[in-house]
Order: structure tokens, then C-alpha cells, then sequence
């Protein structure tokens, strides 16, 4: 029988992550290891930087084509890691 502030473990880490400040750092890492899966090989090969501060998404892209490609795209790039990371993570994308 479990007593009502019992929590799984899952739970405790998110609360700990959460205690920590440790959440952006953490979605920052998640994009990063994540960037090849979700945009492509092509795409990732143009790509020298990404990072994520307070909910913007900032990516350095070296083809100016691409760069042109992807500002038109912001706004799916938002929805497919806001789907991966949960709600509201990524408020905007800046592609310089």
C-alpha cells in the first residue's frame, strides 16, 4: 500500500531537475543530440551551431539558401521539437 507522498521514481528526478534549474540545460542537450534526427542529414551537414535560451532556439546555418529555406520553416521547426520536448519549450526560432 503506498502512502500519498509516496512518488515514482520519475517523478522524484523530474523534481529534482526541476529543484536544480537543470530543465533548459537538459532540453539545450536533448535538441542538440536530437537536431540530425529530426532535420535530416542534409540539413545537419549546414548546420555549425544550435542552442536554446530562454524558449528561443537559435540555429547557425552556413548556405545562405538554406538559412533563406529555413526562415520560411520556423514555425514547423517549433512544432516538431515542441512535440519531442513537450509544450512550450521552444517559444521561437532565430536562424542566423
Amino acid at each position: 500500500m503506498r502512502a500519498k507522498n509516496d512518488v515514482t521514481i520519475g517523478q522524484a528526478l523530474d523534481m529534482m531537475v526541476d529543484n536544480l534549474k537543470l530543465r533548459s540545460k537538459l532540453n539545450e542537450s536533448r535538441i542538440r543530440e536530437g537536431w540530425v534526427e529530426v532535420m535530416g542529414k542534409p540539413i545537419a551537414k549546414y548546420t555549425s551551431s544550435v542552442s536554446l535560451r530562454d524558449g528561443k532556439l537559435y540555429i547557425k546555418i552556413d548556405s545562405a539558401a538554406l538559412k533563406q529555406e529555413l526562415n520560411y520553416s520556423r514555425g514547423k521547426i517549433m512544432e516538431l521539437f515542441n512535440k519531442e520536448l513537450g509544450p512550450n519549450v521552444v517559444k521561437d526560432v532565430v536562424i542566423f
